[in-house]
């Protein structure tokens, strides 16, 4: 840019203020190369010592990568969170508008593009026209060496490096002036130039210029327009004192010094300036949210950063990973579904306040792949506790979140069924199940069929329903006192290790693998329970519960990818058959039939023994969801939940279905409309035993026929007499069970051929004549 006539020094005006200059040089030690070394003899400095001090010092000045700030993606690519120590997004001096170079050029080094590190006659120019002014008009340094500065700056790592970026010495200015040299010979000016808008900070926050656009006008750096580019250019020498969020009226003034230089320098007409200057700032203010809190899925976002912290790969210490995670300016792929993640929201919140002695939650999770799709529970993510806020994590398992877990109640039955059918165990099989049971606790086996360590007897009480059931209604019923039984057949073991297996963390079975195990002791999280009820959904397949699936570098270059990490614990058709007797709990008539949503689903209710918990774990083909109400204080200690007001429901008596379902229920009725109705798949009833399966149609087929149907369905096939029908003869008539009513495989099913004969009715008798009454004669 030419210097305009205004600027251009005569010999007489540098006459009058070379003694300015140098006392200037003397006593402040400040522009080092321009002043202190051409006058190095007034300051008593011999040019041989400045010579040594400049070789002394390092050649060249490593440029890192800028601090830039990590974005968090949906399942969709849209953004979630953004973390950041500095709020920075890097951009190419391609993407920045003219506009915006030229402003920031005119004001803060118009010559750059034709001097080397320092620019000598600015520098110059500078301090006469300071001195000239009484104050500092202009500075000296060039972007060089103010980018050098601010690279120091932000490169320190320690206090003492700080003070040194940052002290008014003649050491530091040596220092910069050395770098700034190596920089003019390593790199081109346009690469310096884009470091500088990258690197400079901007006020309210934003470091770089892409950032200060966003946050400013809400636009890239590539549409700056005139008066924005005016703006942001001014605020690099003071970006506090001139922040327009908090002082608008010298942000505007200092504009305007910027579209008055502009002029100066025939950037733009002097008119355009004018009209500009007479504008307001065109603001259009957009927070850039750091961390979680502001997250639409906080806790879910908590969640990922745990998850991430914890790997390895991504820093051999906890501050290398946590460094790379706020400054790596990476994109991280999540699983997340916000339309699961709203729904989740609201049905939570709906049956569960802040400010309630409890805590409600909800996880979903996806089978076949183990992606969390949703992460919600009651509490709002904060500091301010008495409004119910807290910034622990009680959704997730304990790993990655600030909860020890909850007991799970009866949902842990369904580990007990499925060992059961693994085992062999028919469905039909029946227990009388009395109201009150008492059994030894030695007759329960553990691992290598070693009986159970005790003398004690286990009391165990129903508080749903007593009788004689086979496993469908003892478990629809969730009845304690015949899964007490069920257990007691299939042993501690094989529960216990299923459950492992199945994502529940597990690891302390002295107290774990109990009798009462069916009953849910061992706490578990939400999450836990609805990646392991996942399994069933997914026919016995158990993926491990992930939320995030890549990492990508600021490039767009994968970093890590997290696949599915998924193994096969169950037979799938024991899976099935498992899905099969589960289904009656949401069928109509079950204790969750109100709440099921209109697609096939399946799922389990639990209550614990004290009523601390209540519980409703659910699943379709496509997606399974822990819900569960907790009792608990302010702190979190667990509490009773009958006696309170929850969700301004008082609750007298705690139930799974009754509370924790209908949270559950809620949610899957909004997911559903994005769920394609698909039914589970029914169990073979050849690899089954007592599967519940509809009896085929026989009727009018050969008799021979009709025993291959219905041995291939499972059934036992057995032929009566023949019976009196319309049917031709020998064919089947009917036959009992009935066709389409359901029984279990291995039933019997007898066959009734025709005799292809219908006796006519017999005739009917007419009716004896009723005789006239007489008349009654008198005598006379």
């Amino acid at each position: 840019m030419p210097a305009p006539e205004s600027e251009k020094l005569t010999a007489t005006r540098v006459l009058s203020h070379l003694g300015v200059m140098a006392a200037i040089a003397v006593i402040m030690g400040v522009i080092v190369a321009g002043l202190a070394i051409p006058f190095a003899g007034m300051a008593g400095i011999g040019a041989r010592n400045v010579a040594q001090s400049m070789d002394n010092l390092p050649e060249e000045l490593e440029a890192r990568p800028l601090a830039q700030k990590t974005t968090i993606v949906d399942s969709k690519g849209d953004t979630i969170a953004t973390l950041y120590d500095e709020n920075r997004v890097n951009v190419s001096l391609d993407q920045i508008s003219r506009p915006m170079l030229e402003a920031i050029v005119a004001i803060e080094d118009y010559r750059f593009y034709q001097h080397g590190a320092l620019d000598l006659k600015g520098t110059l120019r500078a301090l006469v026209t300071n001195q000239a002014a009484n104050g500092v008009v202009q500075g000296g340094s060039s972007i060089t060496q103010q980018m050098v500065k601010l690279t120091l700056i932000n490169q320190a790592e320690t206090d003492e490096e700080r003070i040194a970026a940052t002290d008014d010495t003649y050491s530091r200015k040596l220092r910069e002036l050395r770098y700034a040299i190596a920089i003019e010979e390593k790199y081109s000016k346009d690469w310096i130039l884009e470091r500088y808008l990258n690197i400079a900070y901007f006020g309210d926050g934003v470091h770089g210029i892409q950032a200060a656009a966003r946050h400013y006008f809400d636009r890239n750096a590539k549409k700056l327009n005139v008066r924005q580019a005016a703006l942001l250019a001014g605020l690099v020498k003071n970006p506090t004192g001139y922040d327009p969020t908090n002082s608008p009226d010298r942000a505007r003034d200092r504009r305007n010094v910027v579209l008055d230089r502009m002029a100066q320098l025939n950037v733009i007409p002097r008119e355009k300036a004018d009209k500009l200057k007479g504008k307001n700032l065109g603001l259009k203010v957009v927070p850039t949210p750091n961390g979680c809190v502001n997250s639409r899925a906080p806790f879910f976002c908590d969640y990922v950063l745990s998850y991430l912290m914890a790997d390895k790969a991504l820093g051999k210490t906890a501050e290398e990973r946590k460094r790379l995670l706020f400054s790596g300016g990476l994109t991280v792929k999540t699983t997340v579904d916000v339309r699961y993640q709203d729904a989740a929201d609201e049905g939570v919140q709906n049956h569960v306040r802040a400010e309630d002695r409890a805590i409600g939650a909800m996880a979903m999770v996806e089978p076949g792949t183990g992606h969390v799709k949703a992460i919600a529970q009651s509490r709002p993510m904060g500091r301010r506790k008495n409004i119910g806020q807290t910034y622990l994590n009680y959704v997730v398992n304990q790993k990655y979140g600030d909860s020890n877990g909850f007991q799970p109640g009866s949902t842990f039955k369904a580990f007990v069924l499925a060992a059961a059918i693994n085992q062999g165990i028919p469905l039909n099989k029946t227990f009388n199940a009395a109201q009150t049971m008492q059994f030894p606790e030695r007759d329960f086996k553990v691992c290598d069929d070693q009986p159970y360590q005790s003398t004690n007897t286990w009391k165990v009480g129903n508080s749903t329903s007593s009788g004689t059931f086979d496993l469908y209604k003892g478990t629809q019923l969730s009845v304690n006192t015949f899964f007490a039984q069920l257990e007691r057949e299939t042993g501690l073991c094989e529960p216990y290790e299923l459950a492992q297996a199945m994502g529940i963390e597990l690891d302390n079975p002295a107290g774990e693998m109990v009798p009462s195990f069916t009953l849910g002791v061992a706490d578990v999280s939400p999450l836990e329970m609805a990646g392991a009820y996942a399994t069933f959904a997914a026919r016995g397949k158990y993926c491990e519960t992930r939320p995030v699936t890549a990492i990508e570098d600021m490039g767009g270059n994968t970093l890590k990818k997290y696949p599915n990490n998924c193994r096969q614990v169950l037979p799938g058709a024991v899976a099935d058959a498992v899905n099969d007797v589960l289904k009656g709990v949401t069928a109509p008539g079950g204790f969750a039939g109100r709440i099921a949503p209109p697609v096939p689903s399946a799922g389990k209710t639990g209550t614990t023994q004290e009523g601390k918990a209540v519980w409703f774990v659910g699943y379709t083909p496509q997606v399974a969801g822990a819900a569960m109400i907790a009792g608990a204080d302010r702190v979190g200690r667990p509490i009773r939940l009958a006696g309170q007001t929850i969700g301004g429901r008082y609750i007298s008596t705690a139930s799974g279905s009754g509370f924790a379902g209908p949270i559950w229920g809620d949610t899957m009725r909004v997911v559903s409309q994005w769920l394609e109705a698909r039914s589970f798949t029914r169990p073979p009833a050849v690899e089954i035993a007592g599967v519940l399966t509809q009896v085929p149609s026989t009727t009018g087929m050969s008799v021979d026929s009709a025993r291959k149907v219905l041995s291939d369905a499972g059934f036992e096939p057995q032929v009566a007499s023949a019976v009196n029908s319309n049917v031709t003869k020998g064919n089947v008539a009917y036959t009992s069970p009935s066709g389409g009513s359901s029984f279990a495989s291995g039933d019997t099913v007898t066959i009734y051929p025709s005799t292809g004969y219908v006796p006519p009715p017999p005739k009917k008798k007419d009716p004896p004549k009723k005789k006239k009454p007489g008349k009654n004669r008198g005598r006379g």
